[in-house]
């Protein structure tokens, strides 16, 4: 029989020790981690998005590391996954979960839930594949149907077309008629969560400090090697500290001018997570981190 597991989120703007905390608590309390982050999640983008060590991962295990390409779609509704399949995975082997991590709407969205979507035949399946043949008439016809559904989905977006013409032909619903009918339902319930307190001098000093430091470890050579593999279009490619760079490579900035605006737009990012930290999460238990240090281990 599987054992129940216990479950908690260490939350906390960039470069404020929360993977350190969650190695030190995860070894405290036998448990597997699972990381949190739009960056981690994909291989060879190692330096820029900051990532554990491989020493720090041979301590304990973690997932949603290194799972997808550069050039992979990834969304959401994908982490879901990841996370079901990691804590049946805790279950089968005795373990706790530690989720962490700094892009925290993925962790509301385990609390919050997803809707469901409406069961699908091989018949309902094969049409819409045939339809996509044009994505541009598919994307007009959902459009015209709904509207409100469409208007943030960008006429090129061919998975979430994809998405949204399977729910119109398999519920004969429009998506929007189909969410209402099927509001979300939470994933995780009573989750524990622990927010890292960080004055912000004290954050701004330490993301200066890690934007050189992955400097020296080679952020250039990197972001040159990326580009060549996988060009500027993924949507990857578009994050904070590739972008800084590939305008260095540009000839746009000079190379100090590159830091400081990767130190600037990381600064900004913190300030938008701790708002959102703040706002969208009850019964959080927020503390510097030397308290939770305390607490947790």
């Amino acid at each position: 029989m599987n054992k129940a597991i216990k479950q908690l989120a260490i939350i906390g703007p960039t470069a404020s020790g929360k993977s350190d905390l969650a190695i030190k608590t995860a070894l405290k309390t036998d448990a597997y981690i699972l990381s949190i982050d739009s960056l981690s999640i994909y291989k060879e983008i190692d330096i820029v998005s900051a990532k554990p060590s491989k020493e720090e991962l041979n301590q304990v295990k973690h997932f949603g590391i290194d799972v997808l390409n550069p050039d992979d779609y990834f969304s959401v509704d994908i982490f879901i996954d990841l996370y079901r399949d990691i804590k049946k995975l805790c279950e089968k082997d005795g373990k706790n979960l530690i989720i962490v991590g700094g892009t925290s709407f993925y962790l509301k969205s385990l609390l919050s839930g997803l809707s469901s979507i409406p069961n699908i035949d091989a018949n309902v399946t094969l049409k819409v594949k045939k339809e996509l043949q044009n994505l541009q008439e598919c994307y007009k016809l959902l459009s015209d149907a709904d509207p409100e559904y469409m208007q943030n989905i960008s006429q090129n977006d061919a998975y979430r077309i994809e998405k949204a013409l399977l729910i119109y032909r398999a519920s004969s619903l429009t998506p929007t008629k189909w969410f209402k009918q099927n509001p979300p339902k939470p994933i995780i319930e009573n989750l524990d969560i622990y927010n890292i307190d960080v004055d912000r001098d004290v954050l701004r000093d330490r993301i200066s400090k890690r934007t050189h430091k992955m400097l020296n470890m080679g952020l250039i050579d990197e972001i040159c090697y990326l580009e060549q593999k996988y060009t500027r279009l993924p949507h990857s490619m578009g994050s904070i500290g590739i972008v800084e760079v590939l305008e260095y490579l540009d000839g746009k900035t000079t190379q100090e001018q590159m830091c400081e605006l990767i130190s600037t737009h990381t600064a900004q990012l913190a300030k938008r997570q701790q708002t959102f930290n703040r706002t969208q999460f009850e019964n959080i238990s927020s503390a510097k981190l030397e308290d939770l240090e305390r607490i947790l281990t």
